[in-house]
């Protein structure tokens, strides 16, 4: 299936639609077209786009104040950033390590029978009545 063309209404007053009309002749383009060049500019700098007057545009001084706002970075605050997403990157794995352990386990245990396995909380609970016990018990 292709790249299908959708339709957007602007909705402006009559002094502003009459200065886009002013542009677009000035470009010798149409209407539409003024509006499709600012959504697609809208589009590429993913929504950071901001008109201003031709005068304040051309003059560049020092005064001008770039846009979309740019800020510097310490070459140390990166690299511990990339450090920190290592690290995360290794727990995750740890982590994803771990759950198939105890998975394993968990279905280790269900392939006992009862008999078998021996809960440690019964033994205290024997104990505590002062049941005798001379069985031994072996950790397998």
């Amino acid at each position: 299936m292709g790249n299908k063309n959708k339709t957007i209404s602007f909705r402006v007053n009559e002094d502003v639609f009459e200065t886009l009309r002013d542009i677009a002749e000035e470009r010798d383009i149409s209407l539409s077209a003024v509006f499709r060049d600012y959504v697609d500019q809208l589009v590429a700098h993913d929504g950071q786009v901001r008109v201003v007057p031709e005068h304040e545009y051309d003059d560049g001084g020092p005064t001008q104040e770039s846009f979309p706002p740019k800020v510097e970075v310490p070459k140390s605050f990166v690299r511990e950033h990339e450090r920190l997403e290592l690290e995360a990157e290794h727990l995750r794995e740890q982590l994803n390590e771990y759950k198939q352990y105890v998975t394993k386990l968990s279905q280790q245990l269900e392939e006992y029978d009862e008999e078998e396995v021996i809960q440690l909380e019964e033994l205290d609970t024997e104990s505590e009545a002062g049941e005798a016990t001379d069985d031994t018990f072996r950790l397998g």
